[in-house]
């Protein structure tokens, strides 16, 4: 072969060559990029774990790890749709352009999905039931229903009634009961509850309605029931007919009726603390007397106080001090230091005869002393002192001639203040002397906080077991026939009033 024929096949191969590599290297197609980033949660931030991830078009699909992150190498140079897909949550897309030997970030904040969420059902209305009567301006209302998800609901109560346009609506309830007074009395009310997951369209209860009894002004008894760890005062007439006077969401107990100015005394707790309140007879116009100056003693639940019957003036113990201070919160007056820093549990004040009523203790409650004294201070009669064991209520008749008291015949003094066997006894002012009352009381058994009946030929008293834990009713016997003439009134009461 000639030499030029060589040369000429030689660069025919080199083009050959360059033109083959140039069809399969095109500028660009090598490149790679890399795609990373997170996904969490919308709204909490919250790193995902386990999502999957993948591009449109598809390359490698990878998942989040435990911060959420993910990280697709070696993608080539281009435009691609990133998906982000795990169950309960909307799949997202986000656009992102690949560039050569570089990362680019994407972040994922995916939505809760509630596409096959279900609301809850409608609410149930249990009480107050339907058409039910209510014998308290207080309404505890009660509903149930469910929730197929498991959602957390939240509740709306509407309440409407039949004497004005109001439309009284208490929202963000997350319990299945609310409480709500005063209501009107005498009044016909209408109420429905809403309930709502926050995913789906609220749902409607039912509408209920109930009725709330006339006021029973002229109730002459008053006693305490405890409900729900609360102390709860009520007022009721001869037949036992009752009517919740006080709220249960709040501790009131020892209640006073003041006839002349046609209102209820009690004492309630304020937090830590314990205040005089005064209220109409209907349990409204609840108005705090007591400030910064306040009923104070060895046991809470055993102070007392007195409103005289035609007096405006309440006189209340603060340890070894009494005061006195106008129903209207006005007027605060020392009227009385004990000599021996004894303190004062009860007091019981006749302003119409300048006799006042005291009994005082120590610390634990006893070293138990009752006497009487007039308004300077000076000591009238000494009723009981010296005696072991403890003493509960404090009374003078009308007559102002006897005191009438409830004293532990057995002496026991215990840290825990408990009783054994407390009895009835009535003083006399003029004989000096002293009666027994209880002769029928069940053995275990104690007599509690009496009280004068108006016409002052009954007694009005609280008994239980003396095992301090038993329920507490309230008796009346007569006085002048007190064997076998006690008569139950009230179940499950203590703290009686009569006037």
């Amino acid at each position: 072969m000639m030499k030029g024929s060589r040369t000429f096949f030689k660069y025919i191969g080199v083009f050959l060559i360059l033109l083959f590599s140039c069809n399969e290297d095109r500028i660009g197609e090598n490149d790679l990029g890399t795609i990373k980033g997170t996904v969490v949660a919308s709204g909490s931030n919250t790193p995902l774990t386990n999502v999957r991830i993948s591009t449109q078009p598809i390359t490698s699909t990878v998942f989040t790890d435990s911060t959420g992150a993910f990280r697709i190498e070696n993608v080539p140079v281009g435009e691609y749709a990133v998906e982000a897909r795990i169950d309960g949550y909307i799949t997202d897309f986000e656009p992102t352009v690949v560039v050569a030997n570089a990362d680019v970030n994407v972040v994922f904040e995916l939505e809760v999905s509630t596409a096959n969420n279900r609301p809850p059902a409608a609410p149930e209305l249990i009480a107050p039931t339907e058409n039910e009567v209510l014998q308290s301006i207080e309404a505890v209302f009660q509903w149930t229903t469910t929730d197929p998800d498991e959602d957390p609901i939240t509740f709306t109560l509407e309440l409407r009634n039949d004497q004005n346009d109001d439309v009284q609506i208490f929202e963000e309830i997350t319990d299945t009961t609310f409480t709500y007074s005063p209501l009107i009395l005498g009044a016909k009310y209408f109420w429905q509850v809403t309930a709502s997951d926050e995913i789906n369209d609220p749902v409607l209860s039912p509408v209920g309605t109930f009725e709330v009894i006339s006021a029973p002004i002229d109730n002459r008894f008053l006693f305490v029931r405890k409900i729900d760890g609360n102390n709860v005062i009520f007022s009721a007439d001869e037949s036992g007919a009752e009517f919740q006077l006080t709220s249960q969401e709040k501790n009131s107990y020892r209640p006073r009726r003041n006839v002349a100015a046609n209102r209820i005394a009690f004492l309630q707790n304020d937090g830590a603390q314990v205040h005089i309140y005064t209220m109409k007879r209907d349990g409204t116009d609840v108005q705090r007397v007591t400030g910064a100056v306040k009923p104070t003693g060895f046991n809470l639940n055993e102070i007392n106080f007195s409103w005289p019957p035609t007096s405006d003036m309440i006189y209340f113990p603060q340890l070894d001090k009494l005061y006195r201070i106008n129903s209207n919160g006005q007027g605060l007056e020392l009227v009385y230091q004990t000599p021996d820093g004894s303190l004062i549990s009860e007091v019981d004040v006749s302003e119409t005869d300048d006799i006042i009523a005291l009994k005082t203790n120590n610390l634990q409650g006893y070293d138990v002393q009752i006497y009487t004294i007039d308004f300077a201070g000076n000591v009238l009669d000494t009723i009981l002192t010296g005696m072991p064991g403890a003493t509960s209520g404090l009374n003078i008749s009308v007559t102002n001639q006897m005191v009438l008291y409830s004293y532990d015949v057995s002496g026991f003094q215990g840290a825990n203040y408990r009783r054994l066997d407390m009895r009835l006894f009535v003083y006399d002012l003029v004989t000096d002397i002293t009666t027994d009352i209880s002769q029928d009381k069940p053995s275990g058994t104690n007599d509690l906080e009496p009280i004068f009946s108006p016409n002052e030929a009954f007694v009005i008293f609280t008994n239980t077991s003396n095992d301090g834990i038993s329920q507490k009713d309230v008796y009346r016997l007569e006085i002048e026939s007190a064997e076998d003439s006690r008569e139950l009134l009230y179940e499950n009461a203590f703290m009686p009033d009569w006037e």
